[in-house]
């Protein structure tokens, strides 16, 4: 049950509710109904979202991201809709699994897990050998900086979700 207050599109008026109207009404979830109650917060959080996502990684890479930290963070409801997200890109349900695990199918995205594994680990004081094995599997500097960005962003969910016990609206995952 959730223990903080939530928007009901349906029948509440104001900011929180003219957002889950407009620019996510295809994505009426239970996290959105919850951060709508503060629609200022709700709408940098779509920016950073948004802007988070800048085109260094792929899709599919930022999927990888979401999933690994979601259950670094032990997240249930972040496990849950990454697993679906993950799906329009481009994983599978055994690639998200694994990608949970921490493990990915080919050496470069291999890389990117063990990079964010070492940033959430070390807190961002990652080694020059933690960061040189990140850049020598084909990323850059603005893919570092959208790394730590992605995982920024889903801490805030993961800790939301932790405090607000946000009800999973979507399938279960598979337990790790």
């Amino acid at each position: 049950m959730p223990r903080l207050k939530t928007i009901d599109p349906a029948t509440d008026t104001g900011a929180g509710a003219d957002l889950l109207n407009g620019p996510l009404k295809d994505m009426q979830v239970n996290i959105f109904k919850g951060l709508a109650t503060h629609p200022v917060l709700l709408e940098a959080f779509l920016g950073w979202s948004a802007g988070s996502k800048a085109g260094k990684l792929t899709p599919h890479e930022h999927e990888l991201v979401a999933l690994f930290v979601a259950e670094s963070n032990d997240c249930g409801y972040c496990a849950a809709a990454h697993t679906v997200i993950a799906m329009g890109a481009g994983l599978d349900d055994h690639g998200a699994l694994e990608a949970r695990r921490g493990n990915a199918e080919d050496e470069r995205h291999q890389a990117l897990l063990d990079f964010v594994a070492a940033v959430m680990e070390t807190k961002g004081y990652v080694s020059d050998e933690q960061l040189a094995d990140f850049m020598d599997a084909g990323f850059d500097d603005g893919a570092v900086i959208e790394v730590i960005a992605a995982i920024s962003v889903n801490v805030f969910t993961n800790f939301y979700n932790h405090v607000h016990a946000t009800e999973v609206d979507f399938p279960a995952p598979p337990a790790v």
